[in-house]
């Protein structure tokens, strides 16, 4: 799934991404709002993973939607 079409589906998204990442809040999405760097960057604060790994599991989870 791309970038656009992500964005375009963020409402929907915001159950599965919360069941993935549990630690992700609220605000924490509706701040995202479909930006990957953004939600990359919250998974590395969150879960306190290397910047890489946070864009390998955001890519896998977009291509997994």
């Amino acid at each position: 799934m791309n970038g656009d079409r992500i964005k375009g589906q963020w409402k929907q998204l915001n159950g599965k991404l919360k069941s993935r990442w549990g630690k992700l809040t609220d605000d924490d999405l509706q701040v995202a709002d479909g930006n990957a760097e953004y939600l990359a960057g919250k998974l590395q604060e969150r879960y306190g993973i290397a910047r890489d790994e946070a864009t390998k599991q955001v890519r896998e989870f977009e291509n997994n939607v």
